[in-house]
C-alpha cells in the first residue's frame, strides 16, 4: 500500500512541476524583477484548464502526503 502511494505521489509531483511551468509567462517572479507590466486579464481556454489542474494536483499532493504520514 506504501509503494503504490508512493509511486503516486511521484506521479502527481511531476505533473504539477509541468502544470506549473506551464503557467502563463509574466505573472511569476519575471514581472516582480521588471518583467512585462502587463493590466489584470481573466483566464481563458486551455490557461484556465491548467489554472485549475494545477489546483486539483497540489490538493491531491497535499492528500497524498497526508496519506504517507498517517501510515507511517
Amino acid at each position: 500500500m506504501r509503494n503504490t502511494i508512493q509511486l503516486a505521489q511521484i506521479s502527481v509531483s511531476v505533473l504539477l512541476i509541468i502544470f506549473i511551468l506551464l503557467q502563463a509567462k509574466g505573472t511569476g517572479l519575471g514581472s516582480a524583477l521588471g518583467g512585462s507590466g502587463e493590466m489584470y486579464r481573466s483566464k481563458r481556454g486551455v490557461e484556465k484548464i491548467v489554472y485549475k489542474l494545477t489546483i486539483v494536483f497540489t490538493i491531491l499532493f497535499a492528500t497524498l502526503s497526508l496519506a504517507l504520514a498517517i501510515i507511517k
